[in-house]
């Protein structure tokens, strides 16, 4: 609604500009004239006109910022230096809006075009071409206004990368979570909810927390911490984090959530948080390949060994490493898993 209004707008002022300098050829006088040049002079639109055969009779001072240059009176059909379509094809001067507009006699609407300065600079706009008729009708020149919509082009191809942008994301998201769900086992209703809510809970712990940075990235310090928050002492002695904070993209930040919400699911059942007497030590740097390493390591909890089976809280670790291309270690030793996965630093 906003674009129709300001084109409605600008429809309304040429129409206003080419009836008060009609109103001007039929009653000459030199003040008459002198007032409405200072009225056009005045705006902030670039406006100029041409005679009938499309020399340049006038320009206000807002055509020449709006073209980069000064034009001269005389010159053809309209006052900028190179014009192209708006799909870069370029557009001879003979051939533009104002042209058509005196050959055709006719206003031309609807148009855009791109106007390219001395200085290689480029400026989107919509001119509004409108012949100027004398009392019998005949064709004596025509005006135009040149409205500048480069910040609005800008805004849609903004918009339309956002748009490709989340769409990227949501499909991405909607894959785990379909993995998630497939992979999800328990033997009660209960059980698999409270299972399935807690590892959607990891993914929405990342999505607020690119949410806070307006999409420039997740901190994993912030992200480690979130995920452990719940198995915290209130001595803060119970669990160790270390490494200097990283900025992850998306898909990075996710594998991370899902790998350190595992590792704390089984620890707290079976590991060293199911026992006041457990330490955890979680430490990530970057080795001499750029790759983030991780390394999870349990202690002090009860006696462990390895699982005899795959539960879901490995296999989802060991998928979200391969999607990565990233590998994964990990030592069942009687005092405590201690686990390492390495990540590649890009995205995938």
């Amino acid at each position: 609604m906003l674009d129709l209004f300001e084109v409605r707008s600008d429809e309304a002022a040429i129409g206003e500009i080419a009836a008060r300098h009609a109103a001007v050829r039929s009653n000459p006088d030199r003040n008459s004239e002198r007032r409405f040049r200072d009225l056009l002079q005045a705006l902030p639109a670039a406006i100029y006109t041409t005679d009938a055969e499309g020399h340049l009779t006038f320009f206000n001072h807002a055509c020449i910022d709006f073209a980069g240059r000064t034009p001269k009176i005389g010159d053809m059909w309209c006052v900028t230096w190179k014009l192209y379509l708006p799909d870069g094809t370029p557009l001879p001067h003979e051939e533009c809006p104002m042209a058509v507009a005196l050959k055709e006699n006719r206003p031309v609407r609807d148009a855009e075009a791109v106007a390219e300065r001395p200085d290689g600079s480029r400026i989107c706009f919509m001119p509004y071409p409108t012949p100027l008729r004398d009392d019998h009708g005949r064709l004596i020149g025509a005006v135009n206004m040149l409205v500048d919509i480069t910040a609005r082009k800008q805004a849609e191809e903004r918009m339309k990368l956002l748009t490709s942008e989340v769409d990227h994301r949501s499909n991405n998201l909607l894959a785990v979570i379909q993995a998630m769900l497939r992979l999800t086992k328990a033997d009660t209703v209960g059980e698999f909810q409270a299972s399935f809510e807690g590892r959607l809970g990891a993914l929405a712990n990342v999505q607020r927390l690119f949410s806070a940075s307006r999409w420039t990235g997740a901190s994993l310090q912030i992200l480690v911490e979130e995920e452990l928050r719940p198995y915290a002492s209130v001595e803060g002695k119970h669990i160790c984090i270390a490494g200097d904070d990283v900025r992850l993209p998306a898909a990075l930040a996710q594998a991370i959530a899902v790998a350190v919400h595992e590792l704390a699911t089984n620890s707290a059942k079976y590991g060293s948080l199911s026992t006041p007497s457990g330490r955890l030590d979680i430490r990530w740097n970057m080795d001499d390949t750029a790759a983030l390493v991780l390394c999870w390591s349990e202690s002090g909890g009860p006696p462990v060994k390895e699982p005899t089976r795959k539960g879901f809280g490995t296999g989802a670790i060991d998928s979200v490493i391969r999607t990565l291309r990233g590998t994964s270690t990990r030592q069942w030793r009687p005092e405590g898993l201690v686990c390492e996965l390495s990540f590649p630093r890009g995205e995938p």
